[in-house]
């Protein structure tokens, strides 16, 4: 006998609820293979089969209330000689129709596709591993009809997390058949479609055209063939409303993909199509009339991701006392050290110098002098934290997201920009794993890459400070009594007034601004 048990839930989490449980009492079960699903207030868990064998007992029910170690249920031996009883019973209705056949039926391989009832050999659609402690998943839209002739490892549908995006490519060439709907929740390893090999005869064959209906008609040039790139929801309708040509769209994204950044960026650059000869113009315009082809609103579901944004965002708002403060700082020394250096930065290092570095090592000395604002309150506890992992906000297409750049203490000025490029590029790219995105113990914004002039930004839970940078503005400045033009940035600390007072606020702020107005204090440990 083997005891299924609650793991460990992550840092400073206590608790979960039992979600759903897979498997019922006497069903045979494999070692690794997921149980059941825990659920707490910032991810959700699977727990899998400590052994092969039989779930004798379930202890906790649905909805239950566990914490680490508790004993969630019970596996018993006896699944393998139930393993081979089953597949028996599975041969005999076989074996009782072989004799039906026009010929004799070949000995079934172990690797053998699944024989659909349609006659066809089909191979299942499986929904993949979404990631660590990722336990669903919703589908989004699928790229292919049932019916439609696809290619092996074209791509069909993405399904989306809380966390991330994942792609589902066609295992074979093949007909599609789909049976899960978009919107619908999934979990891994459930099977969501099949791919039916009979079709590869069918692909051969060329398709009859299909006339183009008024849809396609009102699109232009922006109707999206067989023959040009599969494109994700989001991209499809950038590519629709825009009138691009699919094909000649420059794919940056992984796997050869085409990301919405792709189309965006072809918008300015694509040339429009030839307009008709323009009609004499009437003496006076008549008001701009609104597209036949465009709703006057739309209702869209939320993705998962902007769901759990919102949630954590008013979660932050409900849960602590936020405060913001403000301060300026003067960039004239840091741009001046940049442009100095930039060229042999970058030569000795691989790396563009740019100001993330600057703010962070700031940031990192002023924590280390303010230990509040690197703390954080856990239920009567004060939890303050000995290393410096910052959270750095990245805007993405599907939403904002911050991973976290661990040990920045440790890190150079070039660890500290290869880390962030590192961590934005996966971000964009949909790449970001779990452990990517928890932990972090400060949070750093620059809302001024969008132009931002001042803004109060939003704790990151459970995290007791975030640092808001904005845009660089020329501003006349008094300089020993004299009027001088200089870059000015605003800085914004939102911080959680529970466990941060004004003073030490205060004082933090003022730390950075000293530390990045006069760089040569860090070198000089002042």
């Amino acid at each position: 006998m083997a005891d299924i048990l609650t793991p460990a839930l992550g840092e400073s989490v206590s608790e979960a609820s039992i979600a759903k449980w897979t498997k019922k009492v006497g069903n045979a079960v494999k070692k690794d293979e997921v149980l059941v699903e825990l659920e707490t207030d910032k991810v959700s868990l699977e727990v899998v089969a400590p052994a092969d064998g039989i779930l004798s007992e379930i202890k906790a029910a649905e909805g239950d209330t566990v914490v680490p170690n508790t004993v969630l249920g019970v596996i018993s031996e006896g699944a393998s000689a139930a393993a081979p009883a089953a597949a028996a019973k599975a041969e005999a209705p076989a074996k009782a129709e072989a004799p039906k056949a026009e010929a004799p039926a070949e000995p079934v391989r172990a690797d053998a596709p699944v024989t659909s009832g349609s006659g066809g050999d089909s191979l299942p659609i499986a929904v993949p591993t979404m990631g660590e402690s990722v336990a669903e998943g919703s589908i989004g839209t699928w790229l292919k009809k049932s019916g439609d002739t696809v290619k092996k490892d074209e791509l069909l549908v993405e399904i989306e997390t809380d966390k991330v995006a994942v792609e589902v490519s066609s295992p074979a060439d093949g007909v599609l058949t789909i049976s899960v709907d978009n919107g619908a929740t999934v979990t891994p390893g459930q099977q969501i479609g099949s791919i039916s090999a009979s079709g590869a005869a069918a692909s051969s064959a060329p398709a009859p055209a299909a006339p183009a209906s008024s849809g396609s008609a009102n699109r232009g040039s922006a109707q999206i063939t067989s023959d040009a790139p599969h494109l994700s929801p989001a991209v499809q309708r950038v590519v629709a409303e825009n009138n691009l040509d699919a094909a000649s769209l420059k794919a940056t994204g992984p796997k050869g993909n085409i990301t919405k950044a792709d189309a965006v960026a072809a918008i300015g650059s694509t040339p429009a199509p030839a307009a008709a000869p323009a009609a004499p113009a009437p003496a006076a315009a008549a008001p701009t009339a609104p597209r036949a082809d465009q709703p006057r609103e739309e209702r869209v579901k939320m993705t998962r991701l902007r769901q759990t944004i919102a949630r954590r965002l008013k979660e932050s708002q409900n849960t602590a006392a936020q405060l913001t403060t403000f301060n300026e700082v003067d960039m004239t020394n840091i741009m001046a050290l940049r442009n100095q250096y930039k060229e042999a930065f970058e030569k000795r290092h691989g790396v563009k110098l740019g100001f993330m570095s600057f703010f962070t090592k700031a940031v990192v000395a002023a924590l280390q002098e303010i230990p509040a604002v690197n703390a954080e309150i856990d239920g009567t506890d004060i939890i303050y934290k000995n290393h410096y992992d910052i959270g750095v906000a990245v805007g993405t297409d599907k939403g904002l997201v911050v991973p976290v750049l661990r040990d920045a203490d440790t890190l150079s000025l070039a660890g500290i920009e290869k880390g962030i490029g590192a961590l934005g590029k996966a971000a964009r790219d949909g790449t970001l794993t779990l452990d990517n995105l928890q932990g972090g113990t400060f949070t750093i914004t620059n809302g001024g890459t969008y132009g931002s002039l001042m803004s109060t930004p939003i704790l990151n839970a459970p995290q007791s400070g975030i640092l808001g940078m904005h845009n660089i503005v020329q501003r006349p400045m008094a300089i020993n009594g004299e009027v001088k033009i200089r870059p000015m940035m605003y800085l914004a600390l939102s911080y959680d007034h529970r466990i941060v007072d004004g003073k030490e606020a205060v004082t933090f702020l003022v730390r950075v601004k000293d530390l990045l107005e006069d760089p040569a204090r860090a070198l000089l440990d002042l």
